[in-house]
């Protein structure tokens, strides 16, 4: 599994006029291939009457899946940018559509690439680019006496306590980046004097912004 990598949080959507041609560019994080063609099928769905409906997809741990196409745009000018877009900004498991409606007014191969590649920019910019982080979460067992010594410690490293169960002892569940883990267990031991339990009990992905951990 990758340790980090980008992607968007939310669906996303943006709307504006280029030289008369109407452009919309829809974003949307995804979980499989499945889910991005049926995305792609309610935006053309929806625009049935337009003069482009613009799909582009990447998808995979090494983006072993790209789909994209012109659909009637001159050669890479519309999806082939998009996903260019896309790979260099190192964005994953992510759909777009760009829907263009002709205003009257050609742009040229410049133009076009320029059109669809901002719409799209603008578009990810809606839906939040973010980093998918890979977290442990640490199951840390104590006494009751031990509890504000070890929440200090979590707190002021910046760590994140998911939860505290409380019954004959104590259970804190804390987030940890899967590189930081084994410090947190030992720094736990330490303070304890081996009197703390601490073990992994989970991994899984988590949401980072400027490098701060967010919510959905």
């Amino acid at each position: 599994m990758l340790k980090r990598y980008r992607t968007v949080l939310n669906y996303g959507e943006v709307e504006h006029i280029i030289e008369k041609s109407r452009f919309i560019g829809y974003v949307k994080p995804i979980q499989d291939e499945e889910e991005a063609i049926a995305f792609i099928e309610m935006i053309r769905a929806q625009h049935k009457n337009a003069t482009h409906n613009v799909p582009v997809y990447i998808f995979g741990e090494n983006d072993e899946i790209q789909r994209y196409s012109e659909d009637g745009e001159p050669s890479g000018t519309a999806g082939t940018p998009i996903l260019d877009m896309l790979k260099k900004e190192e964005i994953k498991n992510t759909v777009i559509v760009v829907t263009r409606y002709f205003g009257g007014i050609k742009l040229g191969t410049g133009g076009l690439v320029r059109a669809y590649t901002s719409t799209a920019k603008q578009a990810l910019h809606e839906a939040r680019v973010i980093e998918k982080v890979l977290y442990h979460v640490i199951r840390i067992r104590i006494d009751y006496s031990l509890l504000g010594k070890v929440q200090n410690v979590m707190m002021n490293g910046g760590y994140t306590i998911k939860d505290t169960v409380f019954d004959e002892g104590v259970s804190m569940f804390v987030y940890a980046r899967i590189d930081e883990a084994d410090l947190i267990i030992k720094q736990v031991i330490n303070l304890t004097n081996g009197k703390a339990a601490a073990d992994i009990v989970d991994t899984l992905y988590l949401n980072e912004e400027n490098g701060v951990l967010i919510s959905e």
